[in-house]
């Protein structure tokens, strides 16, 4: 199947191509005909699955064809768990809207930011991307009224309603029209779903795609045993030595991932960290910095790379072993995408090493140690 086969405009296929999208995914095949058709739809697909554009292209789409919305009343709402992942999908709104003739604009609002400028550039917009607090903020304010949308999307729902959002979502569908098209996406099919699915969806076509394990065959995983002292040391070296332009290193708290770029820097090394701890507009520039190149490591804790999504990543490292081998195949997957070659190293020290078999076997594959005891590490 292609995507000239779903109904898409010339326009939208267009970018798709240039984009270098072959063919679509499960969860989109499946749910962009049907919600172009104006149908409620429940899709349950894990993350990384391709849902972004399932949504996206819909309501696009459907949004140009129609009378734009009053100002400062929206004609499509995407509601997400996190700040990350509403900067996120309105990135992808914005690459796709670009090329429309028609002017679509849209934005992402969310909390732990100033709200004063989110609500001047509230004007004119027709999708906005929002988390729930900060859009009952905003809706408190008159900077935005929800009574005129059409479309509605509640993306990573499971994540919502676990983070704890059940009553803002409550408040925010009191606010809506009553005629409108609903599209729900989440990882599980958990009874809170099921029960939110009753509630907001009217005859939804149920798209579910199976869980895939992650395709670990494009990666090349390296071990290197080293202790304590020498792993900033022997981080810099492997950089240096392989001459990479692009690497996520990967640590497990806050202060571990400041102190590892304060070394990197010192030795010639472009870096920043993104943790929790960032204000948002640090994170933002860290993840755009690191995405446009212009920043050779970007050293991240497994929460802050939530949001971390690019397509060819040459290099993942593991400075330190993260908890669970879900957390390691999510971490070396970063690497490896769109068929492309890449590589995960992880940097092993002695008390690590039992943790590290766990991490393998539950895995499947093993991985071979190089021992660092004769690399001169001077200099570095």
């Amino acid at each position: 199947m292609s995507f000239s086969s779903l109904g898409l405009s010339e326009s939208l296929l267009k970018v798709i191509q240039q984009q270098n999208y072959t063919k679509p995914f499960p969860i989109q095949a499946q749910a962009i005909p049907v919600a172009l058709q104006g149908r409620d739809v429940l899709g349950i697909a894990q993350t990384g699955s391709g849902k972004t554009m399932s949504f996206v292209l819909p309501i696009l789409e459907l949004l140009r064809k129609a009378s734009p919305s009053r100002n400062r009343h929206v004609g499509a709402l995407v509601l997400v768990p996190t700040r990350e992942l509403a900067i996120q999908v309105e990135e992808v709104v914005r690459l796709f809207s670009a090329a429309l003739s028609e002017r679509i604009k849209s934005l992402a609002v969310y909390g732990g930011v100033s709200i004063n400028p989110q609500m001047i550039k509230m004007q004119g917009v027709e999708i906005l991307v929002a988390t729930p607090g900060r859009l009952l903020d905003l809706v408190s304010s008159n900077a935005v009224s929800l009574s005129e949308v059409r479309m509605l999307v509640l993306d990573e729902a499971d994540k919502m309603l676990n983070l704890g959002f059940r009553d803002e979502m409550a408040d925010i569908f009191k606010l809506l029209p009553e005629k409108r098209q609903n599209l729900l996406f989440s990882a599980t099919l958990s009874k809170e779903v099921l029960n939110l699915n009753e509630i907001l969806l009217y005859d939804p076509v149920v798209v579910k795609v199976e869980a895939q394990e992650q395709n670990l065959d494009n990666i090349t995983q390296l071990a290197y045993y080293v202790t304590p002292e020498r792993k900033g040391p022997l981080l810099r070296y492997l950089i240096d030595q392989e001459n990479m332009e692009q690497v996520l290193i990967f640590v497990s708290e806050t202060m571990r991932a400041d102190a590892v770029v304060v070394k990197l820097r010192q030795n010639g090394i472009k870096a920043v960290a993104l943790h929790g701890k960032l204000s948002q507009g640090a994170r933002t520039r860290a993840l755009a910095d690191f995405k446009e190149g212009r920043i050779t490591a970007l050293v991240a804790t497994d929460l802050a790379s939530r949001g971390i999504d690019i397509e060819y990543l040459p290099y993942v490292i593991n400075y330190e072993l993260p908890r669970s081998p879900k957390d390691y195949i999510h971490r070396i997957g970063r690497t490896g995408r769109a068929e492309a070659p890449g590589t995960a190293i992880s940097l092993v020290c002695e008390e690590d090493r039992h943790h590290f078999k766990v991490i393998q076997k539950k895995m499947g594959r093993w991985v071979n140690f190089t021992y660092t005891d004769d690399i001169n590490l001077q200099g570095f």
